[in-house]
C-alpha cells in the first residue's frame, strides 16, 4: 500500500487545534469543571481518592505502563516494532525526542501553576477557593501546581506516535491514537475521581501535547508531508 499526501498537513492540523482550543474554552468559561467534581465528592472529600483502582492501578500503574512504552519506542531506534519498520529512522528519533519533550514541558508548566487541585477546595475538605486556571497571579489559599495534568501526559504525550506514524503506516497510525485518546480518558477520568485534578486539566494536557508535537513534525521534512510521500505501510 502506497500512502500519498497531496494536501499540507500542518493544515489539518491547525484546524484540530483551533476547534479543540475553542471547545475547550468554552467549557472552561462554562464552569463544567467545578459541576464534574461535585458528582464525584462531599464534604468529606472524595471516596475515591485512595481506591486501590484509581491510586495504584490507574495512576501509579498507569504511570509505570507510560516510562514501559517509552522504553520499547527507545529500543524501537534499532529494533522497531513490526508496524513501524516502514518509519526511517529520523523518524523513529523523532518519535522517541516529541514523546520525551511532551512528558517534559506539561510537569514544568504545572510546577509554575497557582491552580491547586479539587481536592484542596474548602468544599471538600481543604484551604482552597475555586479560581480559574486563567486568572494570573491571583493565589487560591491552596498549594497550586496542579494545572495542567501531570498524569495525563503519562498517555498524551503517546500523541506523538499519531504524526511519526500517520504518513507512514496510516492504519496503525489511527489505532495508535485510538488507544492514546482513550489512555489519556481513562487516566484522566480516574485522577477526578480521586480529586487530583478537574476534567480541563486533562484536556488542557492532550491540547498542549498536541500542539508540541504538530509544531515538532515541522523540523523532520519525512514528517510535514508538503510533497507526495510514497512508502510502504
Amino acid at each position: 500500500m502506497n500512502v500519498t499526501a497531496h494536501r499540507p498537513l500542518w493544515l489539518y492540523d491547525l484546524i484540530v487545534i483551533a476547534v479543540a482550543g475553542l471547545a475547550l474554552l468554552a467549557w472552561d468559561f462554562s464552569g463544567g469543571d467545578l459541576w464534574a467534581v461535585r458528582q464525584v465528592a462531599g464534604p468529606d472529600g472524595f471516596p475515591w481518592r485512595r481506591h486501590w483502582l484509581t491510586s495504584d492501578v490507574l495512576h501509579r500503574g498507569g504511570r509505570i505502563a507510560g516510562w514501559l512504552v517509552f522504553a520499547v519506542l527507545v529500543v524501537g531506534i534499532w529494533r522497531p516494532l513490526p508496524f513501524a519498520r516502514a518509519l526511517p529512522k529520523a523518524v523513529r528519533v523523532w518519535w522517541v525526542l516529541a514523546t520525551l519533550a511532551c512528558a517534559s514541558v506539561i510537569p514544568l508548566l504545572k510546577a509554575r501553576s497557582l491552580t491547586s487541585c479539587p481536592w484542596d477546595l474548602i468544599e471538600f475538605g481543604g484551604s482552597a477557593q475555586y479560581v480559574s486556571h486563567w486568572v494570573r497571579g491571583v493565589v487560591d489559599g491552596g498549594p497550586g501546581r496542579c494545572f495542567p495534568s501531570g498524569h495525563a501526559s503519562a498517555a498524551f504525550a503517546f500523541l506523538s506516535g499519531w504524526f511519526a506514524l500517520r504518513l507512514h503506516a496510516p492504519r496503525a497510525a489511527r489505532w495508535w491514537l485510538a488507544a492514546v485518546l482513550l489512555a489519556g480518558v481513562v487516566f484522566g477520568g480516574a485522577q477526578m475521581l480521586r480529586g487530583a485534578h478537574y476534567p480541563s486539566h486533562t484536556l488542557w494536557t492532550g491540547w498542549i501535547c498536541f500542539v508540541l508535537c504538530a509544531v515538532l513534525s515541522r523540523l523532520v521534512p519525512a514528517l510535514r508531508g508538503d510533497r507526495k510521500v510514497g512508502t510502504p505501510a
